[in-house]
């Protein structure tokens, strides 16, 4: 399928935002939405390619902007940002939101929409769902499952998918295994999928990579062909 790009600027309150949208070149058919939450670097690369993986499917993806016009690609901003949000959930839910907004009024977008977030986009797709936002489904790769708001009984309404890498040593089994009591106390639909040997971040195919971190190209088709069933199972 060929595939064009939009770069739309948006804002958050005060905050200049700038995404990238990702849709069949030639369709104008309707169909499901999915936003794409970038790592902890910003919106780079590898969150553009991931996105393109999913209009590939057939979807209208946006690739969102967390952090703000300025701060991707300069390490003491990035590091600055991610702490802030970290520490303002509520800020970080209502900037993942402001990427929905744009999914929700594009023209050839239902009323269905995805979140699937990479790292810290894993983290803030899993916080969406924490808020009971309207969305069908939420994918968290490789991204952090702990939380200071643990979700209650009742408010989470999204399907919940989890790809984990088994020796992730930035997000231990412990943290998992909090995660699933978690969810089970708020009676979510969730699956977690955990990829032995895998570690954190297996689909960044690119370096230098941290240490902790490693592209594994087995787990990377395999967490993909996780998440299109998933969706399939969503969007039927």
């Amino acid at each position: 399928m060929s595939i064009r790009t939009e770069v739309v600027r948006y804002r958050d309150g005060d905050q200049d935002l700038t995404g990238t949208l990702f849709l069949g070149a030639t369709t104008t058919e309707k169909s499901p939405g999915i936003l794409v939450v970038h790592g902890g670097a910003g919106l780079d690369e590898h969150a553009r390619q991931q996105a393109l993986r999913f209009a590939e499917l057939g979807y209208v993806v946006f690739a969102c902007d967390i952090y703000g016009d300025g701060v991707a690609g300069d390490r003491q901003r990035v590091m600055a940002r991610i702490a802030e949000l970290r520490q303002d959930i509520a800020r970080l839910r209502q900037r993942a939101s402001a990427g929905l907004k744009i999914l929700r009024s594009h023209q050839q977008v239902d009323d269905r929409l995805a979140v699937v977030g990479y790292c810290f986009g894993g983290m803030t797709a899993l916080e969406l769902a924490r808020s009971g936002e309207k969305v069908v489904g939420v994918v968290s790769v490789h991204g952090t499952l702990g939380t200071s708001h643990p979700a209650e009984e009742g408010t989470i309404k999204a399907k919940i998918l989890v790809c984990h890498g088994a020796l992730d040593p930035h997000v231990p089994m412990s943290q998992v295994s909090d995660f699933v009591i978690e969810m089970n106390t708020a009676r979510a639909d969730f699956q977690l999928v955990v990829y032995g040997g895998a570690m954190h971040g297996f689909t960044h195919k690119t370096g230098p990579h941290p240490p902790g971190v490693s592209y594994d190209a087995v787990t990377d088709a395999r967490s993909f062909n996780a998440m299109g069933a998933f969706l399939e199972e969503l969007f039927l």
